[in-house]
């Protein structure tokens, strides 16, 4: 499978080599691309220095900090153009853990979308303040209950798209910039009933460098939802439907390479007694292969 990871930089001069060190230490054959928007610490240029040293890499420079989503939908177009099989959305500041993308690319194979989720099992923020996870928890609930989608991280940036899903969207039309880019991509996605999975992630905040995180950001990813449950309403249009919505679970203990994932239940039966099941089939099924 033919990969390109996308990763928006500004500022990071101070992640980005040890970034791409990681990433192609666990997925050596992917490429990747860099769209900086003309940081002032010299990220451009030093990207442009490591595309000297590694065929592998890309570089697109945009003349101003334009945002998040629109860094990507260039990523993406490129994508396209270039025939990539499957596209990476990626942080540069270390926020998304490049140990996680062998498994993004299991589960590719058998869906359109993998998202990295903090809130399945297996997810975690292990050092996000109470304040932060209640104000991330809060506005993922708002943004499943009110757009009524099965995802449980509508807003997580760590993603894989198949080629074909991103073919199948409009993305000149594609409106949010920032922090509601991941909301609006997740609604689009699941209305075109494309296959849709999850995987748990361990999300740390950023080892250098500051935050991009604007009060600004917020607020539009809060009225875009609205915007679009409004619309929903005045048109009345359904719910978007997914073909299928998987978590995958984490790997069994010693068993790090196995992924084992269930179905949406559509059954009473517990999640919790969902997932030990699940859990079970795939111990026994280990079990009669050695």
């Amino acid at each position: 499978m033919k990969t390109l990871i996308i990763i928006p930089t500004y500022n990071e001069i101070e992640n980005l080599p040890s970034l791409l060190a990681g990433i192609f230490t666990y997925v050596p054959t992917t490429d990747v691309l860099i769209v900086d928007d003309n940081s002032p610490d010299g990220t451009g240029q030093l990207a442009e220095e490591m595309k000297q040293q590694d065929g592998r890499i890309s570089v697109m420079r945009r003349p101003g900090k334009l945002g998040l989503g629109t860094a990507y939908i260039a990523g993406f177009k490129y994508a396209i153009a270039q025939r990539y099989d499957a596209a990476f959305e990626m942080d540069a500041d270390f926020s998304h853990d490049p140990q996680h993308l062998p498994a993004f690319l299991a589960a590719i194979r058998e869906a359109d979308l993998v998202i990295g989720s903090r809130y399945i099992p297996g997810g975690a923020m292990p050092n996000w303040s109470l304040m932060r996870r209640l104000i991330s928890g809060s506005g993922n609930i708002f943004a499943r209950v009110v757009l009524q989608v099965p995802v449980h991280d509508c807003t997580g940036g760590f993603r894989c798209y198949r080629r074909e899903v991103l073919e199948a969207i409009d993305l000149d039309s594609v409106q949010s910039r920032g922090y509601a880019f991941q909301v609006e991509m997740t609604y689009r996605v699941l209305n075109k009933s494309f296959k849709v999975v999850e995987t748990p992630i361990i999300f740390v905040d950023r080892r250098l460098g500051q935050s991009k995180m604007s009060r600004k950001i917020v607020f539009e990813a809060f009225t875009y939802v609205l915007g679009i449950r409004l619309k929903c309403l005045l048109h009345k249009t359904p719910r978007p439907t997914a073909a299928y919505v998987h978590q995958i679970l984490p790997p069994y203990v010693g068993q790090t390479k196995v992924l084992a994932y269930y179905e949406q239940p559509t059954t009473s039966m517990p999640m919790e007694d969902v997932q030990k099941e699940v859990l079970a089939k795939a111990q026994r099924k280990n079990s009669s292969s050695r």
